[in-house]
């Protein structure tokens, strides 16, 4: 039923290096952000209740404003965005560290943390919608969309890491600067790549005459409503794991075992993804979405009941495995549905939707856990899958890509013109 292809007939794309490194120097400050917050408003105001609030504000403002971002970015060009867009985070976020340092009223730490969030910039979906260029309707596709899924992997092990280390062997506010600066210069190495950002040309040849090509939002594809629901899902996964096996491990006295328990489930991750992106479906996209997040909907359903630091990490093992399939075929099914004009913001809003997920999946779990049981937060990343599973179920014939019939005398641009459903298997 499937083919294999190999990581290095991707990276032989001609000038896929050009953004594929400044591309990761840019995205690794995003994975330092939220936990240099809140280490440096911990220190600043003794309490992780209010810096957990910051945090929070600053990734559900990031949420909510980066699919505009995105769709900026089809229309005018990434490198128009992007170079105010850093520019502006980083005055935003040195903001935030002065603010926290003086001890400034907590509305403006609040005010300063909605502009931090708000112009984050997204150079993984931006990285994504390169890859979608370049490769167009080529059998590479998966494979770039699971190397995009392990690069992100790679980003939230080392990132959170170095911003730690940062601010508790140098200083609390050192994360945060740190983070600040390398998005300024990693942004701006990565807009410079001029060469390789999709094109926002807005008119096309048709028999010698020239065609206004209709601009598109990613949010209108009744496809892109249905994936937000299912990377909602996902995010209920990734934030009730992190406030659930925290409170597992403290509840059995170990609490140093939560850093492993989670690096068993991001490594499930990495290893599928690998996996999945070496191989060349035949099957539907569409179908392997179904299929597949109806496993990760079996497996996360089994994590409350887990009664033992084995069974847990078994169990975390195989959800793990179970995510990075859904986040692929996903992420692939955009270059299918959506016009190219609007891919970087279809692309932001599903990241925003894992985000937002992820945010109040945090919430849930943590309430859950003060209430009830050590390992209730468990029931989240159940409810969370179990409701994404049936939306997509019952609205699989939403995901169906779409393709254009193109008769021999006649060219027309994808995404444009009548165009007849063809069900791609």
């Amino acid at each position: 039923m499937a083919s294999t292809v190999t990581y290095g007939q991707l990276l032989r794309t001609p000038g896929a290096w050009t953004f594929l490194l400044p591309g990761f120097a840019a995205r690794q400050p995003f994975a330092m952000l939220t936990i240099s917050i809140v280490l440096l408003v911990r220190h600043t105001t003794g309490s992780y209740g209010t810096a957990g609030a910051v945090a929070a504000v600053t990734g559900v403002s990031m949420a909510l404003c980066a699919p505009y971002g995105g769709r900026l970015a089809d229309r005018h060009g990434q490198r128009a965005v992007l170079v105010p867009g850093v520019v502006l985070h980083t005055l935003s976020g040195l903001a935030l560290t002065t603010l926290a340092l003086t001890g400034a009223p907590l509305w403006t730490l609040f005010a300063a943390a909605v502009l931090t969030g708000a112009s984050t910039p997204q150079i993984g979906p931006m990285v994504r919608a390169r890859w979608a260029a370049k490769l167009q309707d080529s059998p590479l596709m998966p494979t770039a969309a699971a190397f995009e899924s392990v690069t992100d992997e790679l980003t939230f092990v080392f990132g959170p890491l170095l911003a730690t280390a940062l601010c508790t062997a140098v200083d609390p506010a050192a994360g945060l600067v740190t983070e600040a600066a390398l998005t300024l210069l990693g942004g701006l190495l990565f807009a410079a790549q001029k060469s390789t950002q999709p094109s926002v040309t807005t008119a096309g040849s048709l028999n010698g005459r020239h065609a206004r090509v209709e601009r598109v939002s990613a949010l209108g594809v009744p496809g892109v409503r249905v994936l937000i629901v299912a990377f909602l899902g996902i995010g209920a996964v990734f934030g009730g794991m992190q406030v659930s096996l925290a409170a597992f491990s403290e509840s059995i006295g170990n609490p140093g075992l939560n850093g492993v328990l989670y690096g068993v489930f991001a490594a499930g991750n990495m290893l599928s993804g690998l996996v999945c992106g070496a191989v060349a479906w035949r099957m539907a996209p569409q179908r392997r979405l179904v299929a597949g997040y109806a496993a990760l909907a079996v497996t996360a359903s089994g994590l409350w009941a887990a009664d033992s630091v084995l069974t847990l990490a078994g169990l975390g093992l195989l959800v793990g495995m179970c995510i990075a399939p859904a986040l692929i075929t996903g992420y692939t099914l955009v270059d299918a549905l959506v016009p190219a004009g609007a891919r970087t913001e279809a692309f932001t809003w599903l990241t925003g939707a894992v985000a937002l997920g992820q945010a109040a999946a945090v919430t849930a779990a943590g309430q859950l856990e003060d209430r009830l049981w050590a390992g209730a937060g468990f029931l989240v990343p159940m409810g969370g899958t179990l409701l994404a599973l049936t939306t997509l179920v019952a609205l699989r014939s939403r995901l169906a890509p779409r393709v254009t019939i193109r008769p021999a005398s006649l060219t027309v641009a994808r995404g444009v013109g009548h165009r007849t459903p063809v069900t791609v298997d």
